[in-house]
């Protein structure tokens, strides 16, 4: 179990702020490797047979699903898909949270406070990347490789599969390695029928999502029993969410502190060594100020989260933010580009309610094809594709009793592709600290300035129409563009603004996380991205996690930190 909230002088080997996929990641490792680690999360505790509410029915919660309260406080949050009456007091408040955007830069951020953060509503697609984009600089020339290869760290996604289990089938495809997979989950009819299609015309790979969904049992964990809603949870533990896993295993050593309700403002520093010393924040409920002293400061806050700590930790020696001696900190941020697709019906498939499979909480992925082996001639990198295709019914058609019956089951067999496009690091898109608006804890705000660039609105021109092209060779029918871009932070994908490398000059990071200016401080989530990929990054991400925690145990086995 974990300890209650500490005394003061007490001075913990770790601290660990975010409790997410990454900074429950780092309190597994850590703990387990005997090191006596404080995990602190901003918002609440979990109780998963009080927050879980993926059997509860519509009918059983006060709005039916329609609360007008989630607008009147989320007005930001309830753009995303994941945020509906039954959850959305995990959601931030926005005006207690708030951020500033340049007029013609939107920019959604979506963020959760309570343990286990995003992951408890995460879409769970796993994909690792490759030497093609940890390296895409040195074949394309544009911005930096990464400092760490595929082979480096294919041995630290080995570990996270076979621990989180991803559901997936191998394919064999340079561009998208093949995981450490369960059995796949199967595809729909339409699915099966465009897969077919699309290798026999162009060659390229649709498969069945990888998904950090269990479909046998693993460590405990029941298999996914398909009912569907896995944004409000999973009281089976099917699916991979931090406080089911891996905080659940650093509480088991008896060496994690959990500390909740704790919205860090700050990494404090000794003056006279300039080693992190600890943290300082804020009771969320009380509005207390405290703090707390670790050896070592990890931060998995979330990429921008943790930038705008180290932003608000500013001193004499780093006067525009904590370890930012190379002015990059908060600069190059990325969130993938969608918006681009197409969807259409397969009328040659039967619809009626029986004709199609249970409601299976995955989609398909058709793999990268630009730029892997030719070069396209408008624009660099490339992207993916995640969709599916079964059965539609209209629940809002028109009559009563038999003849409303009727035309409910008269429905049609949908398909759709929506593209994940790479988007480009510019030094352009950053953030930094708004002058003059403080959150509710009176710790000051991002604000935000991100905008594509003429790489990926051509790119996602690009998607549009080999999406429509790819379902027209399906069967499809009715097929309709999808060709407005999202704003950015909608893809809930954001990566980059304390990246690394191995110059100090040009990056804020080494190739383990660890600060290069302050040598006991370590930011271990997206943070750290040189370039966005197309693939989704909870799965590399929490690689990484692994990958830096072994360092600093080892580290710490020769008195270097």
């Amino acid at each position: 179990m974990a300890r209650a909230i500490p005394d003061s002088k007490e001075v913990f080997d770790v601290i660990v702020v975010g409790s997410g996929a990454t900074g429950g990641w780092a309190a597994k490792e850590l703990t387990e490797a005997g090191l006596r680690v404080a995990l602190v999360e901003a918002g609440r505790n979990l109780v998963p047979e009080k927050d879980f509410t993926e059997h509860v029915l519509p009918y059983q919660v006060k709005y039916r699903g329609r609360s007008p309260e989630i607008i009147r406080t989320r007005p930001i949050q309830s753009r995303c898909y994941a945020c509906m009456e039954y959850n959305y007091e995990w959601f931030v408040n926005d005006h207690e949270n708030p951020y500033t955007t340049p007029p013609d830069k939107p920019f959604n951020w979506f963020r959760l406070r309570i343990l286990g953060g995003r992951s408890l509503v995460w879409g769970r697609q796993s994909y690792r990347l490759s030497d093609l984009d940890f390296k895409a600089a040195s074949r394309d020339g544009y911005g930096d490789d990464w400092p760490i290869s595929y082979a480096e760290l294919a041995p630290w996604y080995d570990k996270v599969e076979q621990f989180v289990g991803i559901s997936g089938a191998a394919e064999g495809m340079p561009q998208l390695h093949d995981s450490k997979f369960l059995p796949p989950m199967p595809m729909t009819c339409g699915e099966i029928m465009l897969r077919k299609a699309v290798k026999e015309k162009f060659g390229r790979v649709v498969t069945i999502g990888r998904a950090a969904h269990l479909t046998v049992p693993l460590n405990g964990r029941a298999p996914c029993h398909y009912c569907g809603p896995c944004e409000r949870g999973c009281i089976s533990q099917s699916y991979f969410n931090s406080p089911s896993t891996t905080i659940a295993a650093a509480r088991a050593t008896g060496r994690l502190t959990l500390i909740t309700d704790a919205v860090v403002s700050q990494v404090t520093t000794d003056l006279s060594t300039g080693r992190a010393r600890g943290i300082r924040y804020v009771h969320r409920v009380t509005r207390d100020n405290r703090e707390l002293r670790g050896k070592i400061v990890i931060l998995c806050a979330q990429s921008l989260e943790s930038t705008r700590i180290l932003f608000n930790s500013a001193t004499r020696q780093f006067p525009n933010g904590l370890v930012n001696s190379s002015g990059v900190l908060g600069h190059y941020l990325m969130d993938h580009v969608t918006g681009f697709g197409a969807s259409g019906i397969m009328p040659m498939l039967e619809t009626r309610p029986w004709a199609g499979p249970p409601r299976r909480p995955n989609g398909i992925y058709l793999m990268r094809f630009r730029n892997v082996t030719d070069r396209h001639p408008n624009f660099i990198r490339g992207y993916g594709y995640q969709g599916g295709s079964h059965a539609q019914f209209s629940f809002e058609a028109e009559g009563f009793g038999k003849q409303f019956k009727e035309q409910v089951k008269r429905g049609e067999w949908g398909i759709s592709l929506g593209g994940f496009g790479e988007c480009l690091a510019r030094w352009d898109n950053y953030c930094e600290l708004d002058k003059t608006l403080v959150d509710a804890w009176g710790i000051p705000a991002l604000r935000i300035s991100a905008s594509y660039g003429e790489n990926e609105l051509k790119m996602g021109e690009d998607m549009a129409v080999a999406a429509a092209e790819m379902l027209e060779t399906s069967g499809a029918k009715n097929i309709r563009l999808q060709n407005i871009i999202d704003p950015f932070g909608h893809a809930i994908h954001e990566v980059g603004t304390a990246r690394m490398g191995n110059d100090p000059k040009k990056s804020v990071l080494n190739k383990y996380c660890q600060a290069h200016d302050v040598k006991n401080l370590f930011v271990m989530d997206g943070s750290c991205y040189v370039s966005s990929a197309c693939q989704n990054p909870t799965l590399t991400m929490m690689a990484i996690v692994c990958h830096s925690c072994s360092y600093v145990i080892a580290q710490l086995k020769k008195g270097e930190i």
